[in-house]
């Protein structure tokens, strides 16, 4: 796991439990929660658990619904040759290994804070230690979500984020071109909005192309609306560029073309960096109106 990840812990009936952040999603230690029943052997708890045939219903059909990359096959054939069977056995470890799993991270290494798993899952276990149990895990995991020095956390978070993107914009080399390169007819246009200077920069088309290449939402918003946050962030960059190039005086089609070269580096820059990754996330966060997990 990684050692940037936020980390937090809540109490729940007496039992420390501690939650983290697990690429870009909020997980809880199912270990600590084991303990909760059997101190001395949490594994064995986690275990036993995962080797029940409804709940490996439940984990697997989670993995289904949100693992694109689950090994869905080899899920079925097992659901079929052992769940059944009394002989089925189930660990963390073989489930993310063999199943190329994310729902549930396996403990690893000699000062693993044990095994965690997505929240969703970690409900459905502790529901099967104790309903009891579940409804108070709940509301503390809610509380911390609202905590105020939870929440100071992850500012501190998203700045740190936001410090990494500027610093991989200003470091990183380009490794490989995805922004459309100019055409000789598009350096030689004369635009007349400078919006669709930038918009030619980066999307290779003007506001009124996209219209007619997407006539079926083009009544509903535009090309800056339907973009990514990638595509958001280097448009804000080149507006502030080109600003500052217009007042240099420099020609519209040369102001294009440094413009697009600008584009195409940013965004090899920052398409594969998990900083941003993390920028993506927060983004994600607010626009459902959710509060910030751990």
């Amino acid at each position: 796991m990684n050692k940037d990840n936020i980390k937090a812990e809540i109490i729940v009936k007496g039992q420390k439990v501690n939650v983290m952040i697990i690429d870009n999603k909020e997980y809880i230690s199912l270990t600590d929660l084991a303990r909760y029943v059997n101190k001395e052997d949490p594994s064995g708890v986690i275990r036993n658990w995962m080797s029940n045939k409804n709940s490996f219903e439940f984990y697997s059909l989670w993995e289904e619904i949100n693992n694109p990359n689950f090994n869905s096959v080899e899920s079925h054939v097992i659901k079929n040759e052992e769940v059944p069977y009394n002989r089925f056995t189930m660990t963390p470890k073989r489930w993310k290994e063999k199943f190329n799993a994310i729902g549930i991270v396996p403990s690893s290494g000699k000062y693993s804070q044990g095994t965690f798993a997505h929240s969703d899952i970690a409900f459905e276990f502790a529901s099967w230690l104790s309903p009891e149990f579940k409804l108070y895990l709940i509301t503390e995991f809610e509380r911390l979500k609202k905590n105020e020095a939870y929440q100071n956390k992850i500012d501190w978070h998203a700045n740190r984020v936001l410090a990494k993107v500027s610093y991989v914009v200003h470091t990183d080399a380009i490794k490989s071109i995805i922004v459309p390169t100019l055409t000789e007819k598009q350096k030689k246009f004369v635009y007349a909005e400078e919006a669709d200077v930038l918009n030619v920069a980066l999307f290779g088309m003007t506001a009124k192309e996209w219209r007619e290449s997407n006539p079926e939402i083009a009544d509903k918003g535009n090309i800056r609306d339907y973009t990514d946050l990638l595509h958001l962030v280097i448009l804000n960059n080149l507006e502030n560029i080109n600003a500052e190039l217009i007042e240099m005086k420099i020609p519209q089609s040369d102001r294009l073309t440094k413009l697009n070269n600008i584009a195409r580096k940013q965004m090899e820059l920052l398409k594969n960096n998990k900083s941003f990754n993390n920028l993506k996330y927060i983004e994600n966060k607010v626009n459902s109106k959710q509060a910030l997990p751990l």
